[in-house]
């Protein structure tokens, strides 16, 4: 029987075993930073720093270094404006929610037409985009992760699983790897406690990391290795459908977790489909070799499609740069602008 997300939220906080609360730098190493104390005004002083560690509909719940307590949330809150990894400040007597801190990241998923924005993580350092080695590798789904974390302004990493299904994995981390200037790809199983060692300059002490990846590439898999604990419920993992190598959506909920290297990793739920709306900041650092070729374009809002004097075509014509990368540009640049519908 597998265990409820509440239960494993719950669970992953008692841990006064291994990171007690009220400890020495206890906050720190919940990701507090000059960052967020800098924000904090003179009269807010007497109030608790709380990092959000799960959101439900109607209720937050933070940690603080009293241990993990459920905010009180004034009339009309919307939880839905709040994200895991959030820092708040709250009256430590009544835990009463005061407001919540600027973030330094956030990921979201701005909805389609009219639809609000979905947050996902927020305060993460490094977005762990996990893809398997099997049919499910996808390098357009990659580009589409990749742009969201630019956007959110989180440091990808690509990290492909199931290498043991697969005679040799170095073709696929050559593919990921070409996907932008300077991106890390780390091959794992992600049952073994190697791939704690291999993600290790990542998940050192108040660092916070989130997965995010298609259903059945082992995510959950993944975060059990990380957290790595005996006192902890350990994440419901799910099977591959033999047919086309999808998985099924285990993971229903967003919650932090302790990693035993004493950092925190946001787990997520598979995501099938992902539609970008205004990340053209994401676009432009993905596809960097494009955004410095415009400049040379003839005309200032070239499309890069038709128009005569385009850097960019020429690169193509010239074998400098891959027809289907600038396709997947362009698609996603329609995407982004809100022009494709």
């Amino acid at each position: 029987m597998g265990t409820s997300a509440p239960d494993i939220q719950l669970a992953a906080i008692r841990m006064t075993d291994r990171s007690p609360a009220g400890r020495a730098g206890y906050l720190e190493s919940l990701g507090w930073s000059p960052f967020f104390a800098g924000q904090v005004e003179a009269d807010e002083a007497r109030l608790a720093r709380s990092r959000i560690d799960a959101v439900h509909r109607s209720r937050l719940s933070a940690l603080t270094d009293a241990g993990q307590v459920e905010i009180v949330l004034p009339a009309h809150t919307d939880t839905s404006d709040y994200a895991v990894g959030d820092w708040i400040l709250a009256d430590p007597a009544t835990q009463v929610l005061h407001r919540r801190l600027n973030r330094k990241t956030l990921l979201q998923r701005r909805g389609e037409g009219k639809r609000p924005a979905q947050l996902i993580a927020a305060n993460i350092d490094t977005l762990f985009i996990v893809a398997s080695c099997n049919a499910d590798f996808n390098l357009a789904r990659l580009e589409r992760y990749l742009a969201l974390a630019n956007d959110a302004g989180t440091d990808p990493v690509v990290v492909l699983t199931k290498i043991d299904t697969v005679a040799n994995a170095e073709d696929f981390e050559r593919q990921a790897a070409a996907l932008q200037r300077g991106l890390p790809v780390v091959a794992i199983n992600a049952r073994s406690a190697e791939a704690t060692v291999a993600l290790s300059r990542w998940c050192g002490a108040g660092s916070t990391v989130a997965l995010v990846g298609s259903s059945g590439v082992g995510k959950s898999t993944l975060v059990n290795t990380l957290v790595g604990a005996t006192w902890m419920p350990r994440q419901q993992t799910g099977a591959i459908r033999e047919n086309d190598s999808k998985g099924r959506h285990v993971t229903t909920s967003r919650s932090l977790h302790p990693m035993s290297s004493e950092g925190w990793v946001i787990d997520t739920p598979g995501i099938r489909s992902l539609h970008l709306s205004d990340v053209a900041q994401g676009i432009d650092i993905l596809f960097a070799e494009i955004t410095e070729l415009a400049p040379g374009c003839k005309f200032r809002n070239c499309t890069h499609d038709h128009e005569p004097g385009c850097a960019v075509l020429a690169a193509v014509a010239a074998g400098t740069l891959d027809p289907e990368r600038l396709a997947r540009w362009r698609k996603l640049q329609t995407e982004s602008r809100g022009t494709g519908r």
